[in-house]
């Protein structure tokens, strides 16, 4: 088992420095255009089920009520795609084409003054984003302006690949952390007053702090509200969007580089500060990803656990015969 294993990664990791070949030998509207075509494949080629389509739905439909039509999401869906397949693409890109040359041709800044006087500060900065926009981009700017992090993620299963992804976060000064078993190394660098990166819209299953995201209560992970208050950090709730494209220029690509919410946990004077800031870094995210609901990862299921009082009703519900016609 375990050789065959071990194989279908090696045929894995083939398959990606295939694609990594092509990629780079493509210019840049073909690149873009190779991303489009596998984003149409994914969303009108193979099967739904296959795709999560159902889930995706179903998400953009909690978070947006009768404000998108069904012809909108699927659309949505669909650029969603193809805002990943592009992200893959400047992944693998990025080395080669953004530096310190021509950082201000690719990125535009949006954040507040406060947030250069936090990173030099001498306190710990979380950089936090969601599955939106181009996080590897939002975080390897920091290491080309000298502001090294810890990258927490969760390590891939391929080993191949988990070694490509950390080589990739580490080419511009940072360290890479697995979020399982990493915990050490977390509070080593934050005891040293460096900076994190990491991502704050996974489930945190039934254990998690549930606040509001886009008006449904979800499983949020307390440790990131603790880690700052422990150790008086700064929370820069962070992402890179995707702005229309300038081919034209010869232009790589363009991006928002913006801070939604710089929070300092030490201002905080609520009786749950945890809660107070768990809920603010929330908020924070969703006015991030309306600007751009496309860029988001829809398919992942944010609302996977619900609190026990809204659990136990469904089940009742659930368990409620339906009435016979007399």
């Amino acid at each position: 088992m375990i050789k065959w294993r071990m194989a279908r990664y090696r045929l894995e990791y083939l398959i990606f420095q295939t694609l990594v070949c092509i990629v780079r030998s493509l210019p840049l509207r073909e690149s873009v255009k190779l991303a489009k075509g596998m984003a149409f494949f994914i969303h009108r080629c193979l099967p739904r089920k296959l795709t999560r389509y159902h889930v995706a739905a179903a998400n953009l439909r909690t978070a947006f009520g009768e404000e998108l039509s069904d012809q909108e999401i699927d659309e949505t869906i669909h650029q969603m795609w193809t805002h990943l397949f592009r992200m893959v693409v400047e992944i693998i890109q990025l080395p080669r084409k953004l530096h310190r040359g021509n950082i201000f041709d690719v990125l535009e800044f949006d954040y507040p003054p406060e947030l250069i006087t936090a990173l030099c500060s001498g306190r710990p900065v979380i950089l936090l984003s969601g599955h939106y926009g181009n996080w590897e981009i939002a975080v390897s700017v920091f290491g080309l302006f000298g502001f090294p992090m810890g990258v927490v993620a969760r390590e891939l299963d391929n080993p191949f690949l988990n070694a490509w992804f950390e080589k990739f976060r580490q080419h511009t000064g940072h360290r890479a952390m697995a979020k399982k078993g990493g915990y050490d190394d977390m509070i080593a660098t934050i005891e040293r007053r460096g900076h994190l990166a990491l991502l704050g819209d996974q489930d945190a299953g039934k254990r998690g702090l549930f606040v509001d995201f886009f008006g449904k209560p979800a499983s949020t992970f307390k440790s990131i509200a603790l880690l700052a208050l422990e150790y008086r950090a700064y929370i820069c709730v962070g992402y890179a969007r995707r702005l229309p494209d300038d081919f034209e220029n010869n232009q790589w690509v363009k991006f928002e580089m913006g801070c939604e919410q710089l929070i300092d946990s030490t201002q905080c004077v609520s009786k749950d500060p945890v809660g107070e800031i768990t809920q603010q870094f929330t908020t924070a995210l969703e006015n991030a990803v309306r600007k751009s609901p496309e860029q988001y990862f829809w398919v992942h299921r944010r609302w996977k656990s619900e609190p026990k009082v809204r659990a136990k009703k469904n089940r009742q519900t659930e368990a409620i015969p339906e009435k016979k016609a007399a």
